[in-house]
């Protein structure tokens, strides 16, 4: 599998359970993408040095992350004591490491992460073009809303209109611009007004990008939850491979990439 030291950087929180999926991701990726580019993964916790040691073997070059570095950014960042919540979801929530442990490698800069059920099939020539040359949000469409929170609470506390069908398998944000402050308190109000949901860091991406200008992924191309016939086919160039789609990841999908 090439990799390039040197190329755009693509960012994976991943670990034990999804290293496979993410380095099918990055195959995917890598032999549909005419540029560089340069994978960081980041330690979700199960990192260990068997898991360490296949990375450098299947993914040379790749930038790696590990726990000790993210608990140094986030005692510096995010002490417990100032981010009560957003530390108290780290621990219950792992999708949170999406946003806590990404967006503290450094303070600023753009940066765009992918889920690892994923797979390219054809070259994506609109992200390519963002990495670039970055100067908005990117994100993909939904297949239908899921924020886990009524949009009225939402938009009440965030003071705007948030995005529709926000779906964070391909998210591009700049680090600079996550407000740490605003997300502990809004998941505090989330949480005690409407309750857990395994939807809150998508919810916390669309309240973050409210009011904001961004790029949106062509969803007749960047297709979340794909049905047989468009796996079967290869249609458009990426497939989240969400609810029912996950049975074809699993049947067919990847054995198509291979």
């Amino acid at each position: 599998m090439k990799s390039f030291e040197d190329g755009l950087p693509v960012y994976f929180l991943t670990g034990k359970k999804y290293l496979y999926q993410t380095l099918f991701c990055i195959q995917s990726l890598n032999r549909e993408a005419n540029a560089p580019l340069r994978f960081i993964l980041v330690d979700d916790g199960s990192f260990d040095e068997d898991l360490l040691a296949q990375i450098r073997k299947q993914l040379p070059g790749a930038g790696i992350v590990t726990r000790q570095m993210i608990d140094e950014n986030l005692n510096s960042i995010l002490p417990e004591q100032r981010y009560p919540h957003l530390n108290h979801k780290r621990k219950v929530y792992p999708h949170i490491k999406k946003l806590t442990d990404i967006h503290t490698i450094a303070p600023s800069g753009w940066k765009v992460v992918l889920d690892s059920d994923m797979l390219f099939w054809n070259e994506p020539t609109e992200l390519l073009n963002w990495l670039q040359n970055p100067t908005s949000p990117i994100y993909m469409l939904d297949c239908q809303e899921s924020y886990g929170y009524s949009r009225h609470l939402m938009e009440e506390l965030c003071g705007s209109k948030i995005p529709e069908l926000l779906n964070v398998g391909v998210i591009g944000m700049n680090s600079a611009d996550v407000n740490w402050d605003k997300i502990d308190r809004w998941i505090g109000v989330l949480e005690k007004n409407e309750g857990a949901s395994y939807y809150l860091e998508q919810a916390l991406t669309a309240m973050l990008l409210a009011g904001v200008k961004a790029e949106i992924l062509p969803s007749n191309t960047y297709i979340v939850n794909p049905d047989s016939s468009m796996v079967n086919n290869a249609a458009g160039v990426l497939h989240h491979y969400v609810d029912l789609s996950k049975d074809d990841y699993f049947t067919t999908a990847w054995k198509k990439l291979i």
